[in-house]
């Protein structure tokens, strides 16, 4: 998905290679001058959220900058007098300068097929909706141009695994030039499941932050083997749907693995002024299951916790919503579980938030239908191939 602005620059770019450079840095706030995208595949889950898991196993060159930063949550630093002993130290993934081999010939520069690469594995398998390469503060040391390529190799191969002849890799985004300071988006149509991708930079240069959007598609052999599962888990597939609010933060991270690890790291909405209403979130789970017990989390949520929570289920995209839990209070920076009386066989869930406030986690623990299985089964094979 690509601005009118953004194709204007990479046209101009084919012509001089420095059309797409930031201004250098002036002083003052880094990101004055940064220039944004806006692309509405950022709604769905990052595959390469290390939370899920994800990391950065393997680099070809990371002389001024670690590969690992490209995965680092918060948004990059900048710090003009942050030198060592290497050169300028920025926050991001960041090469050498490329030389050719043959300086009489080419006067030193690359051949046009070199470039540097790193292989990222996703903390979850998915179908990859979008990608932001994000090249903040890599003015006019950002790549020229990027690609990347992705693969689905099961199990936890090593990088000399993946970079074996016999693995076929997928070219999901052909080498396109990129804006330094910029973050640029890359809508994906591929529709296939992958488990690794592998970022290039042509020649070299510089990326700050590296984000996967997509659809978590899990491996049902593994989730028929545990048994009882987080129905609405992130990893085991669940999806955030819809909201009445998302202020502060994204309802997604409710279900992500693990505990929060400050107040931000939860689902928050703003302060609700209008009288007999109420916010809500709703999320599809990972297929058709049958609820046993409901975990709610409010931790490090002490003063703007929900007051109270209901749970309602549906079963399929046009069934009747039904109880699960009743208007319950809740207690600020607490895990609260709740045994079901009787099984709640259900495709989404929403949770209600009264008046307003967060909730931390949600855990709906159960096991997957005859025909949640099945239908999970199929989807993997359609999407993998």
């Amino acid at each position: 998905m690509t601005s009118d602005t953004e194709t204007r620059e990479n046209a101009a770019a084919t012509q001089d290679p420095h059309a797409n450079d930031a201004a250098p840095y002036g002083g003052g706030d880094p990101y004055a001058d940064y220039r944004r995208g806006d692309f509405a595949f950022t709604e769905l889950v990052d595959l390469a959220d290390r939370r899920l898991g994800a990391g950065v196993i393997a680099a070809n060159d990371e002389f001024f900058a670690e590969r690992e930063n490209l995965l680092v949550r918060e948004r990059a630093v900048f710090d003009p007098e942050h030198f060592g002993h290497k050169g300028k130290i920025m926050d991001g993934w960041e090469t050498r300068r490329r030389r050719g081999a043959d300086a009489d010939r080419d006067g030193g520069f690359p051949a046009p097929e070199d470039h540097d690469w790193a292989l990222v594995r996703l903390g979850a398998p998915g179908v990859i909706k979008g990608i932001v390469v994000d090249t903040a503060h890599f003015r006019g040391n950002y790549p020229q141009r990027i690609s990347v390529q992705a693969t689905a190799v099961e199990g936890t191969p090593s990088p000399e695994r993946l970079l074996a002849e016999d693995v076929k890799w997928d070219e999901i985004v052909p080498p396109t030039a990129v804006r330094g300071h910029a973050e640029n988006g890359f809508e994906i149509t591929t529709g296939r499941r992958y488990t690794h991708i592998r970022l290039c930079q042509h020649p070299d240069g510089g990326v700050a932050r590296l984000r996967v959007h997509g659809e978590v598609v899990p491996d049902p052999e593994w989730l028929d083997t545990l048994g009882t599962i987080d129905l609405v888990a992130v990893v085991n597939g669940g999806t955030y749907e819809d909201a009445s609010d998302k202020f502060y933060s994204s309802p997604t991270q409710i279900i992500l693995p693990g505990t929060s690890r400050k107040m931000d790291d939860g689902w928050e909405n703003r302060r609700r002024r209008v009288r007999d209403t109420n916010d809500w979130v709703r999320f599809r789970l990972v297929a058709q299951g049958a609820i046993r017990a409901v975990e709610i989390d409010t931790a490090y949520l002490k003063g703007n916790s929900a007051g109270w929570i209901a749970l309602s289920g549906r079963n399929g995209e046009t069934g009747e919503w039904f109880e699960i839990i009743p208007r319950t209070r809740l207690q600020p920076d607490t895990l609260h579980r709740f045994r079901l009386p009787a099984h709640a066989v259900a495709t989404h869930v929403r949770l209600d938030a009264f008046p307003d406030g967060g909730v931390a986690r949600m855990r709906l623990h159960g096991t997957l239908t005859e025909r949640g299985a099945a239908e999970l089964r199929r989807r993997h094979t359609e999407l993998t191939g």
